[in-house]
Order: structure tokens, then sequence, then C-alpha cells
């Protein structure tokens, strides 16, 4: 199965670690919105991180909640990625974060853990959110300890990006089950007759390890540390420095030197691993043509795949908790903020918005394929909770597995340091 070709450039986000400092509410909580002015009318502040496009989309969408509830005005507050977090934490010790805020599932017991996020539960049992209508389960990504801690906007899942014009050429084929000896054998079919790598860089990937260790019986978290040992990772890591050193993986020091160009787009490599909602930057990108494919998988079947998501959560000191749950509501479920959201964070959660938009373009209609593909096999799993400082883990993963890539740390200190940075971010 390889579907869809044609994509669009989107800018990756790349996670990094926000600072793990106490934040201590207590006594500042309930500072988030303003108390109202004196005709009835509330402000919600409502922040979110993206891109212009992004930006402009959810402008839209905030005027037509506006125009439905005249007495509730949002104020928007939106920057990059790694300057959200930055400030989110520091608006969080001060007992000030947003009414209702973009989120993703790193995050979620971090700032349970402080009492910043509101149980959503709680405004859906008032009527004032509904709970229903999310296509795939997709509403467990945002639940914790039995909480639901945010409300998916859009899902996504791990995919395998490749180009169709050296796949083809090298006379190798991506399949619905192949195993990971299948995918190294057509990557090295790929170095042999092409005389380029066959991967960008796959054994840094945080939440590709995650699936191959799923595929072992196995999650890269457990609920409150990491669910693998430092021989696994040291494996894992030993096995992707090899493939570097024997031209099967690229260089990592050319792949730096493209950025913020993809390996893959820039004609350095035959494929590479990324969110599939993601994908549509390598057209923008390259001069071929790309397309996604399955997972390659342990035992030809099951891949690990689980549906991740951006969502929005509410803080739970908001002077305005029904208005943030009504506005949150509005975001998830009406029909015209699907249309103009599209794809843009994910496909989107809900049947009403799903249902409402229909893609024309052909890189958006790929990736819904893809993840439909993916429903219809039967492999989605739930995701796996991820215990508070799981963003430091990830940026930490991300980094070491660059160092051993390059060769400034052999693997078995490489995870020593990993798990060692593991254990200062989930105490802290």
């Amino acid at each position: 199965m390889v579907i869809g070709k044609n994509f669009e450039r989107r800018t990756i986000l790349k996670a990094a670690g926000a600072g793990a400092a106490a934040l201590g509410l207590g006594a500042t909580a309930g500072c988030g919105g303003d108390s109202g002015s004196g005709d009835g009318t509330v402000t919600l502040r409502y922040a979110w991180w993206g891109g212009e496009p992004r930006t402009i989309a959810i402008k839209k969408t905030i005027a037509l909640f506006e125009k439905k509830y005249p007495k509730i005005k949002i104020k928007p507050e939106f920057t990059d990625y790694e300057s959200f977090w930055e400030k989110f934490q520091t608006q969080a010790s001060g007992g000030n974060p947003p009414d209702v805020f973009q989120n993703a599932v790193g995050f979620l017991r971090k700032y349970d853990k402080r009492g910043v996020l509101m149980d959503l539960k709680t405004q859906a049992d008032a009527g004032n959110l509904s709970l229903k209508h999310f296509r795939n389960s997709v509403l467990t990504a945002g639940q914790a300890d039995g909480k639901q801690l945010g409300v998916p906007v859009g899902a996504n899942t791990m995919a395998l990006v490749i180009d169709l014009k050296a796949f083809k050429k090298a006379g190798v084929a991506a399949k619905f089950g192949w195993t990971w000896d299948d995918y190294f054998d057509a990557l090295q079919t790929i170095q042999d007759k092409l005389k380029i790598a066959g991967d960008t860089g796959y054994f840094a990937i945080m939440y590709l390890y995650d699936l191959y260790l799923r595929q072992n019986g196995k999650a890269f978290f457990t609920d409150s540390a990491l669910g693998f040992t430092e021989d696994d990772l040291t494996q894992w890591w030993e096995d992707g420095y090899k493939r570097v050193k024997s031209g099967l993986v690229a260089d990592p020091k050319k792949i730096e030197q493209v950025k913020p160009k993809s390996g893959l787009s820039a004609g350095l490599a035959a494929s590479e691993f990324t969110w599939d909602n993601f994908s549509i930057r390598y057209e923008g990108e390259g001069d071929s043509d790309y397309g996604l494919a399955p997972i390659p998988t342990t035992n030809g079947k099951d891949t690990g795949q689980y549906l991740g998501s951006l969502m929005l959560s509410a803080f739970a000191g908001t002077k305005h908790p029904k208005e943030a749950a009504q506005f949150i509501d509005f975001m998830v479920h009406d029909p015209e903020v699907g249309k103009i959201m599209g794809y843009d964070r994910g496909i989107l959660a809900t049947t009403e918005q799903y249902d409402a938009f229909k893609p024309t373009d052909a890189q958006n209609k790929g990736v819904a394929a893809y993840e439909d593909e993916v429903a219809k096999a039967g492999v989605l799993g739930k995701i796996t909770p991820h215990p508070s400082g799981a963003d430091i883990v990830e940026a930490a993963f991300l980094r070491i597995g660059g160092d051993v890539a390059q060769g400034k740390t052999k693997p078995a200190d490489a995870a020593k340091t990993l798990f060692s940075e593991a254990k200062a971010a989930f105490a802290g």
C-alpha cells in the first residue's frame, strides 16, 4: 500500500523540553481570564502554536464562535512550538496560563500534576461540552489517570514517506505487513542500484522506537517511567549506527547541511519516518513524487500504531469554566470550523467535522486514505499515557540519538545517559 503524492510544504515541529520547576499554583490559581465586563461579556484567552496558515484559519473560527456567542470574546495568543512552551511554563508558574490552549500528550501528566489542567469530564457532565462522536477512539489520546485532560482536534499516526520514483526505479515495493528485514533489504537494493542511502535516520525518532517496542510487547513509556531497558536501547542504537557506517542510513552531517529541508526531499535518501499529516511538506521541497507507505513490522501484522492528536485543554483555575468548555465544544464539533481548519492539525477528530470537510487536493486525500487503511487493518492500539517529564525525554532522545549517529557517543554510553536524564525528568 502506497497512498498519496504531490505533497505541499509544512514545517515539522520538533519537541523541545520545557523546564521542570515546580509550579505552586495554590494561592494564585484562578487568574486565567478576566472577570468579565458590566454587560455580562467575558473574555477567554486562547493560545496555540503553529505557522501563519494555522493562525489565519483559527482566527476565522474565532470569528464564527464570537458571532454565535456574542457574550464571549476570545483573545488570541500564538507563537512557534518552542516559544509556546517556554511562555506557557512561565505563565503556569505565575498561576496565569490561558483559559484554553492547544496541547499534546507529552504534557498532560506534567501539567495535571501541577494542578493546571481541568478535568473536562466535569463540563461534559454539566452539559457544556460533548465527548461524543469522536472517530476511531481518538478521544482516549486526551485521557490520563481517569481524567479527560484534553479534547482532540485532529488525529495522526506514524507513517513512512517514500520517494516513489526511487522505489520504482530500484524495483522494490512497500507492502502492508512487510517486516523490518524486508524494509532494510529494500533499502539495501536501493543503495546498490541507485547509490543513495535508504533512510534519513530512523533510530533517533522516539515515536518510531515506541512502535518497535509495542510490536515486541513493550512501550517507550509506562505510567511513571521508561518501559524498556538500557540493553534494549543499546541494541537499537548499535544497529542504527552500523547502518550509518554502511551507508544504508544517510550521513547525519549531510542531513544537517540541507536543513531546514528534509534529507528525503533533498535526495539524500529514499525514505523517512514521520507523522502522516507532516508528510505534506515533501513535494514543496523536493523534485520527486512522494507517498505514504506502511510501518514495517516484527511479525508481519502488528505495527504498534495508535492515533496521536493535538488537542485543546482548559485551565483548571479559569474564572469562566462554562464558557471555556463551550468554546472547546464549538472548536471540535462545529462543521464550519472543520471546513476552515481542514487537516492542518491532523485528520479531523469528530464525525461532524470529518464529514463536513471534503479534501480536493491529492495530499490531504492521501493522508486521509492512509489513516483509513490503517484503521481497517485492525492494527490500531491505544496510546500509552506519557508520564510527567515525557517532553524532556523526547527532546533528549532526539539529541542523544543524533550524537550516536555522528559517532560522538557510543550506543551503550548514550543509553546510560538517556536513562539518567529520564530519571531526572520524571523526578522533576
